[in-house]
C-alpha cells in the first residue's frame, strides 16, 4: 500500500513531462528490455537508451570495464547496432512503455547528429533526445565537440531548425561548463543532461600495463558524485535551463543532494550494474522520505539549496 498517496513526484525537463524524476543514464540500461526481466519499466521516470550512432559500432577492444575504489572505468567506445537496427530491432519494444523514452544520439561530425535527429524525429514512441557531445571514449566527435562552445551552439542551433522533438544536451566535465551550458541553450537545447563520465586511467602494476584495452576511459560512481553536483549547482545558477543531474548515484540522500543543487530529473548509472532494481526502489525511498518530511511536490525541491546560516 502507498503510504504517502499525496506526495506528487512528477517533474518537467523542458517538454517532456515525467511521473517521477528518476531516469536510467544512457550506456548503463541497453535498451530497457535487458531490465525487464528484473524491474517494472513502467515504474521509472524515464529510460535514457544506450547511445545510437548513424552506422553500427564495434566499440574499442577488451578489456572495456575495470573496477577503481568507489567508481567503474570504462572504455566501451559507444559499441551499438546502428540507427536502422535500433529503429527495427529495438525501438519496437520501447514503443509499448508508458515511461518517456528519450533516445541517447552521438556522431563524429555536426551532420551526423542532423542525420540521426531528422530520422528519429519521425519515428513514434520517442520523446526526446540525449544529444551526446562528450564521451571521453571516442577519437572523433565526442569531447572534443562539447568542450567547444561556439560548436556547442552551431549544432543546437541547427538542431532547433532540423527538428520540433525536444533535445537534450549531454556536457561534459572539465570545460568552461557555464560558457558551453548557456551556449547550448542559446542553441536552442531545452534542458542539459550533466555530467558525462570524467576521463581517467587505471593501471595494472604487476603487468605494467593499462586496465583498459583503449588506455584511458571514463570514470563513473559515487567517486564522481561531489564533482557532479558542483557543477550541476554552477550551471542552474547561471543558465536557467532545466538540468538531469547524474554521477554516482546510489540511493535517494544522492537524488536530494542534485535536486537541492538545482537537478530537475536525475539518471542513475553505474548503480544498475550492481543492483538492477535500484531505480525502482530509489522512487520508493523517495517518496517515502517527502511524505514524512510532509512535502508534497518534489519539485519544490528543485534548487532548493540553502546558503545563509
Amino acid at each position: 500500500m502507498d503510504k504517502f498517496p499525496d506526495v506528487d513526484l512528477t517533474t518537467s525537463v523542458g517538454r517532456v513531462k515525467l511521473k517521477n524524476p528518476i531516469l536510467v543514464a544512457a550506456g548503463t540500461f541497453g535498451y530497457g528490455e535487458e531490465y525487464s526481466r528484473y524491474i517494472d519499466l513502467n515504474i521509472l521516470g524515464g529510460i535514457i537508451t544506450k547511445t545510437i550512432t548513424l552506422n553500427p559500432r564495434e566499440g574499442n577492444p577488451p578489456p572495456r570495464l575495470a573496477e577503481t575504489p568507489c567508481g567503474l572505468l570504462n572504455s566501451i567506445g559507444l559499441e551499438n547496432p546502428g540507427v536502422d537496427a535500433f529503429i527495427s530491432q529495438k525501438l519496437p519494444f520501447l514503443k509499448e512503455l508508458t515511461t518517456a523514452v528519450i533516445v541517447s544520439i552521438a556522431g563524429e561530425k555536426e551532420e551526423e547528429y542532423l542525420r540521426l535527429a531528422e530520422r528519429l524525429s519521425k519515428e513514434e514512441g520517442i520523446r526526446a533526445l540525449e544529444v551526446n557531445v562528450s564521451c571521453p571514449n571516442v577519437k572523433l566527435g565526442g569531447v572534443a565537440l562539447g568542450k567547444d562552445s561556439g560548436t556547442v551552439f552551431s549544432l543546437a542551433r541547427r538542431l532547433k531548425e532540423a527538428i520540433d522533438m525536444p533535445f537534450i544536451l549531454k556536457l561534459p566535465p572539465f570545460v568552461d561548463i557555464v560558457e558551453v551550458a548557456q551556449a547550448a541553450r542559446e542553441g536552442g537545447a531545452e534542458a542539459l543532461s550533466l555530467i558525462n563520465t570524467v576521463p581517467a586511467m587505471a593501471i595494472d602494476v604487476e603487468r605494467r600495463r593499462p586496465k583498459l584495452g583503449n588506455i584511458t576511459g571514463g570514470l563513473s560512481g559515487p567517486c564522481i558524485k561531489p564533482v557532479a553536483v558542483k557543477i550541476v549547482w554552477e550551471v542552474t545558477r547561471k543558465v536557467d535551463i532545466p538540468v538531469i543531474g547524474m554521477g554516482g548515484i546510489m540511493d535517494f540522500e544522492d537524488v536530494l543532494e542534485f535536486t537541492l543543487a538545482g537537478a530537475s530529473a536525475v539518471a542513475v548509472g553505474t548503480a544498475n550494474f550492481t543492483d538492477p532494481g535500484v531505480s525502482v526502489r530509489i522512487i520508493k525511498d523517495l517518496k517515502n522520505y517527502l511524505g514524512a518530511k510532509n512535502i508534497t511536490k518534489f519539485s519544490e525541491l528543485v534548487g532548493r539549496i540553502s546558503l545563509g546560516e
